[in-house]
């Protein structure tokens, strides 16, 4: 193993001596050997010692040319959370830059996403440590590459939670950040785990068409080649293969099947000069045929303030379509590598640095952190980062009047222009002259229109724009202006449905809403006040039934008060039937029977509503005061949680179900499942549990970030047949979780 290792250090060295001057790796060597020894004996789940990660990590980084602080810090990203080392160390070992990058992806590895209310806290943190230093994500895209390379060893389950986070928030990422060669893995990697046959059927399908036409592809290679030389020329000619799950998204988007693709053939000629990269066009579309509409040109106007490069699609031999890129050295370099290509040398003493000018290319982070201060709405948060994310296909380029470039997306509007200029610009819109003639205002604009926006102070948008209006920066600036307007109107109905939902339980409003339960139904529900929460209920984004639920269960913890004497309505316990000398005894009700350990003879018992046991589950017996005995299963919360007074009203308790009895009594229990929305989810869980012959008498669903929390009860006849059910669920697609309710 550690030739293995030592195999790894001298590539990393190897690839930092292509592109950095200095000979001087000691920090480097030191970094890797103090990672290896604060690791140890550290094990991956692909059984391999936990080393290996951090210096796949830096070797990635190596290849993206980045600093030697950023590959020392990717030595050393896992430190500081899973080993001895602290901070504090790291600052003297390696100086405070290298502990900053390593305390920053720190932060970001400690982050939990498993909980939907935590996912936009976590989100906004990643955000504001990208904004403080560019390279702890690049440091971060580098680990969750090389974690994805290894997603195999993980559980299924994981790997889906893994792959989806990766697609709709890293791959976009390193997309804006215009690291198109990490983009185009980690979509591939996410979109093999979450539709494998999709990917196969895709993979096999270009695997094929590459081998069946490999000498179209060298033949029209040659030609380009031949042709640009001639010319005098200096070029280099590539062959390319576009991503599996680019061509899944162009195949789902367009409906198309994939020989209707025109860009599956596609080749990058790379050359000198701006200039020469005209040139180029004009002699590929004096060889070949270009395809109207299909040309593109993201030299003069850079794609994310980043890419370049011309884009045409020709008509070569017999009719085939194919793709050309033409580019500079350094437009490729930046393709490939993006804002990490911006890392250049300052002198021989400082190393690599980056250039302070690049910064004016991340306009569209510094619009989501303006989002970021801008939605209370964790959901809403969440929602737009994904959409801001996004790599446009087709954008637009528009000037405002004083010949200011605005970046929109296709099919958008004067009114997406308004917003996108500024809020209030938008709100007070009444108007739009585009080209010098007056225009509506649903126009869908084109690239080079320039468009002045009219507007009247005393105007206000309409709820009607939403049916034309096109970028999340108009939607949201719509939306916020009459949520604004309505937050009082909402508010106020809200604290009405509160206080006749605690009427009707009996418990004042008042009573219940002290400051801890209050910050902690706040905190559950991702809202900043008790008004904005209220307005929340008013507008049915949460049912009063279930906030009240929330608070009388925490009311109830917290003062040690007897649920089952508010709830049980079963029979009176006989206290004159207790017999504490009796061992054993049986005793039956509604359903099954149960052996009781302390004592016998007690006629009647429930089986309780809030963890519904079944035969199989272990259980306990509580006996309530006054109001019979309750059966819970041992993992009921309800149970964990009593107080030290309450323990002794505990029995210890086994089912005896009869033999002739099994299969025949049915119990009630709860399944709460997780997945990813899509069409036909709910259908195929009902599918799947008639077919199973499971009766089902509830079925709640809600849908929060595209994941679906959907709560199933039904009626089963033992702990074995819920299990065969559970994993019949589990099976299906997008299915992430499948838990029994034990509250």
């Amino acid at each position: 193993m550690n030739d293995i290792l030592m195999d790894m250090y001298d590539e990393l060295i190897l690839k930092i001596k292509t592109y950095h001057p200095s000979k001087e790796f000691s920090l480097v060597e030191k970094a890797y050997l103090i990672a290896k020894e604060a690791h140890g004996q550290q094990i991956r789940n692909s059984g391999e010692p936990y080393i290996i990660h951090p210096l796949s990590v830096s070797i990635i980084l190596a290849e993206l040319e980045m600093d030697l602080e950023s590959i020392i810090a990717g030595i050393l990203h896992d430190v500081i959370e899973d080993t001895k080392y602290s901070y504090g160390q790291i600052v003297e070992m390696f100086g405070s830059e290298i502990a900053g990058l390593v305390d920053g992806v720190t932060k970001l590895e400690m982050m939990t996403y498993t909980k939907a209310e935590n996912q936009a806290a976590t989100y906004r943190k990643l955000l504001l440590a990208m904004a403080k230093d560019i390279r702890v994500i690049i440091i971060k895209i580098a680990d969750r590459l090389h974690n994805m390379r290894t997603l195999s060893f993980k559980p299924p389950e994981k790997q889906k939670i893994t792959a989806q986070e990766t697609l709709d928030i890293y791959a976009p990422i390193a997309a804006r950040l215009g690291i198109n060669s990490i983009k185009d893995q980690l979509e591939d990697l996410s979109f093999k785990y979450l539709n494998g046959e999709e990917y196969d059927s895709i993979k096999n399908a270009v695997l094929k068409i590459n081998a069946e036409h490999k000498e179209f592809i060298e033949s029209v290679s040659n030609e380009i080649r031949e042709k640009i030389r001639s010319s005098g020329l200096d070029c280099e000619v590539y062959g390319r293969s576009k991503n599996y799950y680019s061509i899944y998204r162009k195949m789902r988007d367009q409906n198309k099947t994939i020989d209707q693709i025109y860009d599956l053939f596609a080749f990058r000629v790379v050359v000198n000069t701006d200039n020469e990269c005209y040139t180029v066009l004009g002699i590929l579309h004096e060889k070949y045929l270009p395809v109207p509409d299909r040309f593109k040109d993201y030299i003069s106007i850079k794609k994310n303030g980043i890419y370049q490069s011309l884009h045409t699609t020709l008509v070569g031999p017999n009719g085939v379509y194919f793709e050309v890129q033409i580019r500079t050295w350094d437009m490729h370099k930046t393709a490939e590598y993006g804002i990490a290509a911006h890392w250049k040398y300052k002198s021989h003493e400082s190393g690599l640095k980056y250039v302070e000018k690049e910064e004016e290319k991340l306009d569209w982070l510094r619009q989501i952190l303006d989002w970021q201060r801008e939605f209370s709405d964790n959901d809403e948060f969440v929602s737009e980062l994904k959409t801001g994310l996004i790599v446009f296909q087709e954008q637009v380029y528009c000037f405002s009047p004083k010949g200011k470039l605005l970046r929109l997306q296709a099919g958008s509007t004067p009114i997406d222009f308004a917003y996108n200029v500024h809020t209030n610009i938008g709100n007070t819109a009444v108007g739009a002259i585009v080209n010098g003639k007056m225009a509506p205002i649903n126009t869908i604009l084109k690239s080079g229109d320039k468009v002045e926006i009219v507007t009247n102070k005393n105007s206000k948008p309409s709820l009607d724009w939403l049916e034309f209006v096109k970028t999340s920066s108009a939607r949201n600036g719509i939306r916020q202006y009459y949520r604004q307007q309505d937050k009082g109107e909402f508010a106020k109905r809200g604290k009405e449905l509160l206080e006749k939902e605690a009427k009707v339980r009996e418990y004042p409003l008042s009573k219940l809403l002290n400051k801890q339960r209050l910050s902690y139904v706040l905190n559950k529900y991702s809202y900043k006040d008790f008004e904005t929460l209220c307005a929340a209920v008013g507008r049915e984004y949460v049912k009063a039934t279930q906030l009240m639920n929330r608070l009388i269960n925490r009311y109830e913890k917290e003062n040690h008060i007897d649920k089952e004497l508010k709830d049980d309505k079963g029979p009176e316990l006989d206290a004159s039937k207790l017999n504490i000398d009796k061992p054993e005894e049986t005793y039956t009700a509604r359903k099954g029977t149960i052996v009781v350990n302390q004592f016998g003879d007690l006629e009647g018992y429930r089986l309780s509503k809030c963890c519904g046991p079944v035969p199989g589950d272990e259980i306990v017996c509580y006996v309530t005061r006054g109001r019979g005995v309750s059966v819970h299963r041992k993992d009921c919360i309800n149970m964990l949680n009593l107080s030290e007074e309450e323990l002794p009203r505990l029995l210890e308790a086994q089912w005896n179900v009869p033999e002739k009895s099994r299969g025949t009594e049915k119990y009630r229990s709860e399944l709460i499942i997780k997945a990813f929305e899509r069409n036909k989810l709910l259908q195929d869980i009902l599918y799947e549990l008639s077919q199973s012959d499971i009766p089902i008498r509830s079925m709640l669903a809600h849908t929060n970030n595209d994941i679906s929390l959907i709560n199933v009860g039904i009626e089963i006849c033992s702990k074995e047949q819920l299990n065969k059910v559970k994993n019949k669920i589990l099976g299906i697609d997008g299915v992430i979780e499948v838990q029994r309710n034990t509250t």
